[in-house]
């Protein structure tokens, strides 16, 4: 499991997640870097999970935490990638409710304009 950080045009903070998502180091390494940009102040956060190919609750309570985080501020946070199995996740668990969420990371950088 890999997380990446950068930085698009138009101050918007970047993490590119990949493996599985199954608590552990990586979901630490996902919530250092959510708490990096807060700490930075970036307003718009988007996060590419194209290459995660598992998520359980430990990580779906990192991404939820992570919109907490933003949403208490008044800021925003995306989320783009996610296959069909994790997206069934979010629709049984209602997270698409919650989070922002695009096929492809281009709509999701648009959407922040």
């Amino acid at each position: 499991m890999a997380v990446k950080t950068s930085t698009l045009d138009g101050g918007i903070g970047f993490i590119e997640v990949s493996g599985s998502l199954i608590g552990g180091d990586e979901t630490d390494k996902l919530r250092a870097a959510v708490a990096g940009f807060v700490d930075r102040e970036y307003q718009k956060l988007l996060i590419d999970l194209s290459d995660v190919t598992y998520v359980n609750s430990t990580a779906i309570g990192v991404l939820v935490s992570a919109h907490t985080s933003y949403s208490r501020k008044g800021w925003q946070i995306k989320l783009c990638g996610i296959n069909k199995n994790i997206n069934n996740i979010f629709v049984i668990t209602k997270l698409t409710l919650v989070f922002d969420v695009y096929d492809r990371r281009d709509e999701a950088i648009k959407s922040f304009a």
